[in-house]
């Protein structure tokens, strides 16, 4: 903690999506920790509190939103930005953490799943990040994506997010560009495995490879806006799982992770 407190830049707000569990609600602990007087607003459909029971050093405000819902993302970012508006002047960091995922052979049973993929981890970014913009080039701050280590390379039996993590890679790298020169930090965190529901909420029946906590990933996510940088990738193997798939040719890297991902899929491939 020591570590990343000097490094963080005062904020006056930060903005939380799909903060009720797992990395999201790792992202608000650690932001409360750390600056304990700067209120954090989750945007997911639960509450913190609600499923964990836990307490939070900072002041947490919800917002309910389905993500996967245009209209209701339209409606909470409005609320968000009331919000923004009664909160202390100053930076903004806005992390946009939510991600679906769907495992097996696409389109698997239920296309639409396929669909609130794309809403979630694709469109929903987008959008809120968009109304919001005007807002944090008026106060500063910044955006923290959540990608994945699966942006880098094509994944068979993860098709979409594989593809939706890959967008949001490449939309980061381009939107930090057209902003260098307005003060504004994005960056995009590119974790691997991380010890929450994710995965078996999507289908695997296991973690591949080494988990690491979600306490570890948002510290490392943290750090790395907090030093402006364009895309980090936490943990050691991670970043040599990163380097040698890019040195693959993208049809052999692709037969690689269906390998891997095929023996984690359980019952949804044949």
């Amino acid at each position: 903690m020591s570590l990343l407190a000097p490094t963080l830049p005062d904020l006056a707000a930060a903005v939380v999506t799909g903060g009720s569990s797992g990395l999201g609600e790792a992202f608000i602990r650690l932001l409360g920790r750390v600056s304990p007087a700067v209120p954090v607003c989750n945007l997911s459909r639960r509450p913190c509190a609600e499923k964990t029971g836990a307490t939070f050093q900072s002041a947490v405000h919800h917002i309910p939103c389905d993500l996967a819902d245009a209209a209701a993302l339209a409606r909470a970012a409005d609320a968000v930005a009331a919000w923004l508006a009664a909160a202390p002047a100053g930076p903004v960091l806005l992390v946009n953490n939510a991600g679906l995922g769907s495992f097996g052979r696409f389109p698997g049973d239920d296309p639409g799943r396929q669909l609130a993929v794309i809403d979630v981890n694709v469109r929903a970014v987008v959008d809120l990040t968009a109304r919001l913009l005007p807002v944090l080039r008026l106060r500063g701050g910044g955006v923290l994506n959540v990608a994945s280590v699966v942006a880098y390379q094509p994944t068979p039996y993860a098709a979409v997010y594989g593809a939706s993590k890959a967008f949001l890679l490449s939309w980061s790298l381009a939107l930090r560009e057209e902003l260098r020169g307005s003060g504004l930090r994005v960056t995009a965190c590119c974790p691997g495995t991380t010890a929450t529901g994710f995965f078996a909420a999507a289908g695997l029946r296991g973690l591949p490879g080494a988990a690491m906590g979600a306490e570890d990933v948002a510290r490392f996510a943290l750090r790395a806006w907090a030093r402006d940088r364009a895309h980090a990738v936490p943990g050691l193997p991670n970043r040599v799982m990163t380097w040698a798939g890019g040195l693959l040719p993208r049809t052999t890297a692709a037969r690689v992770a269906a390998l891997v991902l095929r023996r984690r899929a359980g019952p949804v491939l044949p």
